[in-house]
């Protein structure tokens, strides 16, 4: 027993502290060398690129199925149009008159085709000097706190929600000769204003605005709302301390913080005046004698009512590239800014 015993004990007993610790570091590196995976530190590159990996395959997961979408949608219809352009086709059969771009000279030759780019940018314009300062003044109203103020931006919001279908019926109603709206004009003594409102070539575009109008203010209003609710409430105490008016606090403060909603506004309402094309079609199918024509109505006049289909692809694809050259010039020039000073406080964050 005492010769097992012995065999038992460890070699490093009784040879001082010298052994002792000669084993031990011994013991440590066989354990070291035993399991040397879990020991070791993991790469640090590899985990960055095995991050980057994973955020990468996620977002392609995500943009996959809208890039696909916006291809179909979009890209392909635009190639299609382009195509069909080049010749002179009006649906049916095939397509074996190739006339090049003579369907885009016969566009921009044509006097309708130019009077409907013409009013299409009055639009434009008109538009945006409308619609800005009533929109302005009524969201600068409905942000204050009055009894019925829930209820009133429920109904400065109701045109913009009805379909432009319905909207387009109500007004062709209302605007008919010895209609609705002429006899409340009799009716409150102001029968001399009474005007043959969609039929007079000369009066019928600046119908077809009002109706527009009323139509979409709305959203500019929703838009600056949304905008006023952003503006620091610190800043007109502020103000008000130092002797500021209402108004010179809407002048100094208010609106020049609401710059970046504006121009995104304008931006929405530039693109939307330039597509414009279902209010016009039910109320005049832009007539009178043309008064009210626009591109796209032209566009569906001589594709769906005279067959023309290559020759209105040719216009489908003049309009897409005079909305695309100046969204283009607008986000160069205009909304630029906002970039620049959104790009100047997130380098400020930084710093900080």
């Amino acid at each position: 027993m005492s010769d097992v015993a012995s065999d038992l004990t460890p070699r490093t007993q009784g040879r001082g502290p010298r052994g002792a610790a000669a084993g031990a570091r011994t013991g440590a590196a066989g354990q070291a060398s035993a399991w040397p995976a879990a020991a070791g530190p993991r790469d640090p590159d590899a985990r960055f690129r095995s991050r980057q990996w994973r955020q990468r395959l996620e977002i392609a997961f995500f943009v996959t199925p809208a890039l696909v979408l916006f291809a179909v949608f979009v890209v392909v219809p635009i190639v299609q149009a382009g195509r069909y352009s080049m010749f002179k086709w009006n649906g049916l059969g095939p397509m074996d008159d190739f006339v090049g771009f003579q369907n885009y000279a016969n566009a921009l030759a044509d006097t309708i085709f130019q009077r409907a780019v013409t009013n299409n940018l009055l639009i434009v314009v008109l538009s945006i000097v409308i619609q800005l300062p009533i929109g302005l003044a009524i969201a600068l109203l409905l942000n204050r706190s009055f009894p019925g103020r829930t209820a009133m931006r429920v109904i400065v919001f109701v045109p913009y929600v009805l379909a432009e279908v319905v909207a387009g019926v109500i007004w062709a109603l209302l605007l008919q000769p010895n209609g609705p709206l002429d006899a409340v004009l009799d009716a409150i003594g102001l029968g001399f204003v009474k005007q043959v409102w969609l039929g007079d070539p000369g009066f019928a575009l600046w119908t077809v605005i009002g109706v527009l109008t009323w139509k979409y203010v709305g959203l500019a209003i929703v838009l600056l709302l949304a905008g006023l609710q952003g503006v620091p409430e610190e800043l007109h105490e502020a103000a008000s301390i130092d002797g500021a008016s209402w108004w010179q606090v809407q002048r100094k403060i208010t609106i020049p913080l609401l710059g970046p909603t504006i121009r995104t506004w304008i931006f929405l309402s530039m693109i939307g005046s330039l597509q414009l094309f279902d209010m016009v079609w039910i109320l005049t199918k832009g007539g009178p004698a043309n008064a009210t024509v626009t591109m796209a109505t032209y566009l569906i006049n001589q594709g769906t009512e005279r067959s023309q289909y290559g020759y209105a692809s040719a216009v489908a694809v003049l309009l897409f590239a005079i909305s695309f050259i100046l969204a283009i010039l607008y986000q160069t020039f205009v909304q630029r800014n906002d970039s620049d000073g959104a790009s100047v406080v997130r380098r400020r964050r930084k710093v900080s």
